[in-house]
């Protein structure tokens, strides 16, 4: 007899391939897998506890962030409007009107007073929405404030109306205005 082994009656080379490693072994397992066994229904289930507690402490300080984070994104975009704005006013000498709107930014008026010298391409490449996806609020001249030492009235407004998409409201869901970037 030799030491090949070759199918017979029907065994197809898989088979005559265990074999073949197993019978220099005999019957014995791998040797890996000596004194191993699975896991207990217990132990997957005390895993699967530990990563739920663990699940419950980090998604809340995550997920508690996003507003953070949308309201700091908002300020941004008003503050990257107000400087195209300001680019708008050297070139115009006036602020677009309530009713040309920011979209005055991105595409020369065709209502009111029509720019003269409205730069080719626009001041901004598109008009963002807030992180909310609502339309910003653009008001000029912007109604009368109370400020810290009185009354005071800007040359325009330009408002995010925060998480609810409502004028008003308190935390998350204030208004987030050019005037009040700093607060918070």
């Amino acid at each position: 007899m030799s030491d090949r082994m070759e199918p017979n009656d029907g065994q197809t080379a898989r088979q005559t391939a265990l074999d073949f490693r197993t019978a220099s072994r005999g019957s014995l397992p791998h040797p890996l897998l000596l004194g191993q066994r699975g896991f207990t229904f217990i132990e997957i289930m005390v895993v699967v506890a530990i990563l739920a507690i663990l699940a419950a402490l980090v998604v809340p300080r995550i997920m508690g962030r996003t507003d953070d984070a949308k309201r700091t994104a908002a300020k941004v975009q008003i503050r990257n409007l107000e400087g195209a704005l300001q680019l708008y006013k050297l070139d115009n000498g006036v602020y677009p009107t309530t009713e040309q709107g920011l979209k005055a930014l991105v595409e020369k008026p065709s209502v009111g007073v029509v720019p003269k010298k409205w730069k080719l391409g626009g001041y901004i490449p598109n008009l963002p929405e807030d992180p909310w996806g609502n339309p910003y609020k653009y008001v000029s001249p912007a109604p009368v404030q109370q400020g810290q030492y009185g009354q005071i009235k800007g040359d325009y407004e330009i408002t995010s109306f925060g998480t609810d998409g409502e004028s008003g409201g308190e935390g998350v869901n204030a208004d987030i205005t050019n005037w009040n970037l700093d607060k918070d």
